[in-house]
């Protein structure tokens, strides 16, 4: 099987991780649809192969994924030495090098499974950042047994409502994000279906609904929509766009609903189903297999198939569900992005202003949040481009500029509403070449973090900044090593912050810089070192 691009990258970002890390738990994020299974088999079948005795573990939560990674992992290795641990599949294999398990079946098991080095968690957003739950109770037990256990975190959505990034504060299991691709990425490269929103006329009034937790409370909710007149009214536009759709997934609030808007839509000749948490096994999988195979034109829900299912042929999606959580709407929008023959793209319809509330899924930013009763510094964000932390309040960072893209702001009013933002076009940015009078660098300060160089360029168009951070590990550690090769041909590329402010009287300036800015967000792109090129226009 040839990986695509970024599976490659992935992979190879994890392996550089572990090379320069000897403690740390990295994650992967990767959209919905990106072929995470077919990334964590190929992972895992170079540890195996390259370090024999090595003991892999991969941990999910539903019965399905733990099925998808495992036949994933034999297309690609047949003769993997690879067992399953799943109630739910009726197999306890323990022996083998490679096991995929659930975690539900696993969680007092530890002693039965032994020995692991290398654990891959599927879904890792599931993982909470404290407590005892089934996750954490069993890694402790794991890192009893082997205290160099080392752990991978797979997912679309590096956040928790209540607790904010996965990599944030001192109670984190995951320390760093390895690799990172973008959904807009993989949309304009035809890995993913793209999205197409419709606004509803007849949205959810939420004004009398409380909160609890981070999210609506889920019985006020149920009475909201638990109602025949809302129901039909809802129903009436479901129908008009559904009619050139082919599968309908129907995301709703309580079970009465998904049971209600099935029953309502299957009087008008659909054929339709529901699948809840109440669903016995056999009748799911029935229902599932049917729905991908085009013989269910609607299946309707209540917080099952928001991850874990995998159903490309998904064209419309409707969100009778409205939530407080980024990580539940990315997973829910996640269900319409794979590909189908004659699918061009997914309609969404939205009638609890989750899109207005949370904006595009690739510019969700969570904050850092601190647990209730305690004392600590109050939420912060980090700068993506040059790592301050500031307030979370902040919606520029106050030392490189850079405007955080959660701020975008829609229309209530308006027919469609963006679910993704394509940073390109953004502020409609302008490229230009500027030449460079002189440059300047200082060292940069953070707590918490390795210092990074700032590297001022005073041009015929003003003063432009990039960070060189060689010493943050990842893609600010390659983008760093490339910044020196070009700035110091006669040195090594793996110089770190002192070294490279040690010899800068042998810094190579560039004659011009080409920056590209949109809104207050300059960014170099681009070094010349052979010409001047003024204010000319440069494609880009």
């Amino acid at each position: 099987m040839q990986l695509r691009d970024y599976q490659q990258e992935s992979i190879d970002a994890l392996y550089s991780y572990f090379t320069e890390n000897k403690t740390g738990h990295p994650i992967l994020v990767l959209p919905t649809a990106a072929g995470k299974s077919v990334i964590a088999g190929d992972f895992i079948r170079g540890v195996v192969q390259r370090w024999p005795g090595q003991r892999v573990l991969l941990l999910t939560h539903v019965k399905e994924l733990i099925a998808q990674n495992y036949e994933k992992l034999m297309t690609l290795w047949p003769e993997a030495p690879a067992g399953i641990y799943s109630a739910g599949l009726k197999r306890r294999d323990t022996k083998h090098d490679i096991i995929f398990a659930g975690i539900q079946s696993v969680h007092r098991r530890a002693i039965e499974i032994g020995h692991i080095d290398l654990i891959i968690i599927d879904e890792c957003h599931l993982v909470p950042k404290s407590g005892m739950g089934m996750y954490l109770r069993f890694l402790k037990r794991m890192e009893l047994i082997n205290p160099k256990i080392r752990v991978v975190g797979l997912t679309a959505t590096p956040y928790r409502l209540n607790s904010g990034s996965l990599i944030e504060g001192n109670d984190r299991l995951f320390t760093d994000i390895a690799y990172d691709v973008g959904v807009m990425r993989l949309v304009d490269d035809g890995y993913l279906s793209p999205l197409v929103a419709k606004a509803m006329e007849n949205e959810f009034d939420l004004s009398g609904i409380h909160t609890r937790a981070g999210e609506f409370k889920a019985d006020e909710l149920n009475a909201l929509t638990d109602n025949d007149a809302l129901a039909r009214l809802a129903l009436i536009e479901i129908l008009a766009h559904g009619r050139q759709r082919k599968s309908w997934l129907i995301f709703c609030s309580g079970v009465n609903h998904a049971l209600k808007m099935a029953d309502m839509i299957a009087e008008h000749g659909i054929v339709t189903a529901t699948i809840t948490g109440a669903t016995p096994a056999d009748e799911r999988d029935n229902i599932l297999e049917r729905f991908k195979a085009g013989q269910i034109q609607c299946l309707t829900n209540c917080d099952v198939l928001t991850t874990g299912f995998d159903a490309p042929i998904t064209d419309m999606l409707v969100f009778l569900r409205p939530t407080q959580s980024p990580g539940l709407y990315v997973q829910m929008c996640g269900r319409g992005m794979r590909l189908a023959e004659n699918k061009k793209d997914c309609l969404v319809l939205d009638f609890g202003g989750n899109t207005q509330r949370h904006g595009p899924i690739n510019a969700i930013e969570p904050v850092i949040k601190e647990a209730k009763g305690k004392k600590g510094t109050p939420p912060t964000r980090t700068c993506p481009v040059c790592k301050t932390i500031m307030a979370a309040s902040c919606t520029e960072c106050p030392d490189c500029g850079h405007k955080f893209m959660r701020d975008i702001t829609h229309d209530p009013t308006a027919s469609t509403a963006a679910l993704l933002v394509d940073f390109e076009k953004f502020n409609a940015p302008t490229t230009k070449w500027h030449n460079v009078n002189f440059m300047e660098l200082v060292r940069h300060k953070k707590m918490g973090r390795a210092d990074s160089v700032r590297v001022i360029y005073e041009t015929d168009g003003g003063h432009f900044n990039i960070w060189v951070c060689p010493e943050h590990g990842g893609y600010a550690e390659r983008k760093a090593q490339k910044w020196v090769a070009e700035h110091f041909p006669d040195y090594y590329d793996d110089m770190n912050t002192t070294e490279i402010l040690e010899v800068v009287h042998d810094i190579q300036q560039p004659l011009s810089i080409c920056v590209k800015s949109a809104g207050q967000y300059p960014n170099i792109t681009k070094f010349d070192f052979e010409e001047c090129r003024g204010e000319s226009l440069a494609p880009f």
